[in-house]
C-alpha cells in the first residue's frame, strides 16, 4: 500500500486528488496539509472536502505527519512546494510536484534534491497532454523551418503564472526537436511595428478568463495550409488522476528527477 500526503488538501487541485485517491487500489490517504492559520486546521478532511469520513485531520505542519507517508503530492505554490520538497528530501520521502512557475534557481535546487529522493516533476499531469508532447516532437521534425510555430494557452483568471508551464514545456519540446535554443527563439508578446516574423521564433500567447480549466493549441502555419493541434481539459480530475498514477509509479523508485513521460512509458 502506497501512503500519500496531499498538500493544499482543501484547494482546487488538492481536494480532487484527496477525493479521487479513494478510487485507486494500492493507494491510501495518510495525511492532508494546509497553510498555517487555515480555518480547517484540526478538522476531519473528508468533511471539509465533501467525501465522507477519512479519519484524517487537516494539519498545518508537514513535519508532524511526514512519517506517515511514502509519497507527498504537491500542487500548491512555488514557495510552499520548494519548502515541502526540502522536508521530503530530509526525510527521504518520494514526491510528486505539479506546481508551475519555478525560477531557474528553484528548479536547480529541485534537481539537487532529486539526487536524494525519487521525484516526479511535470507541469501537466494529463495523459492526453503528455501524449501530445510526444506527437509534437515528430510533427515539428517533419515540418521543419518552413512552418511557423505558435502556441496559444488559456486558463482561469486565478492562475498566477504566465505562460502556463504546459505551454513552456510544449515550446521547449518543439525547440529541441528542430534544434533551436528555446531561450533565443521564444517570443511572448507582440506589439507595434515588430517587423517580419522570423522562421526560427516560437510564439507563446496567453489568455486568462473566467473558469477555463486549461486549453492549449499549437499551430504550425505554412504557405497554403496550417495544422492546429489542441488539447482542452474540462475537469481538474484529469490532472488529479495523473498525479495519483505518478504517486503509485514513483513509490520505491531510485532517486532521480522523473516526469510524466517516464510514468506513462512514453520515453
Amino acid at each position: 500500500m502506497v501512503r500519500i500526503i496531499v498538500t493544499g488538501a482543501t484547494g482546487r487541485m488538492g481536494s480532487r486528488i484527496a477525493a479521487l485517491s479513494k478510487e485507486y487500489q494500492g493507494l491510501e490517504l495518510a495525511g492532508a496539509l494546509e497553510r498555517k492559520g487555515h480555518e480547517g486546521i484540526g478538522r476531519e478532511v473528508g468533511q471539509l472536502i465533501g467525501i465522507g469520513e477519512t479519519k484524517i485531520r487537516l494539519s498545518e505542519s508537514l513535519g508532524e505527519i511526514i512519517g506517515n507517508a511514502d509519497v507527498i503530492i504537491d500542487f500548491t505554490s512555488t514557495e510552499a512546494s520548494l519548502e515541502h520538497a526540502r522536508s521530503a528530501a530530509a526525510r527521504k520521502k518520494a514526491m510528486v510536484i505539479g506546481t508551475t512557475g519555478f525560477s531557474k534557481e528553484a528548479m536547480e535546487e529541485i534537481r539537487e534534491m532529486s539526487r536524494d529522493i525519487p521525484l516526479v516533476f511535470a507541469p501537466n499531469m494529463s495523459v492526453g497532454v503528455n501524449l501530445l508532447l510526444k506527437v509534437l516532437q515528430d510533427v515539428a521534425r517533419v515540418l521543419g523551418d518552413e512552418y511557423d510555430i505558435e502556441i496559444v494557452e488559456a486558463h482561469h483568471r486565478m492562475k498566477k503564472d504566465a505562460p502556463s508551464g504546459t505551454a513552456l514545456k510544449m515550446a521547449q519540446v518543439i525547440a529541441q526537436a528542430v534544434n533551436r535554443s528555446f531561450d533565443e527563439v521564444a517570443v511572448y508578446a507582440r506589439k507595434g511595428l515588430t517587423g517580419e516574423r522570423s522562421k526560427k521564433e516560437i510564439g507563446i500567447q496567453t489568455v486568462r478568463a473566467g473558469d477555463i480549466v486549461g486549453e492549449h493549441t499549437v499551430l504550425f502555419g505554412g504557405l497554403g495550409e496550417r495544422i492546429e493541434i489542441t488539447h482542452k481539459a474540462s475537469s481538474r480530475d484529469t490532472f488529479a488522476r495523473g498525479a495519483l498514477k505518478a504517486a503509485l509509479w514513483i513509490a520505491g523508485k531510485e532517486p532521480g528527477l522523473y516526469d510524466m513521460q517516464d510514468v506513462l512509458g512514453l520515453k
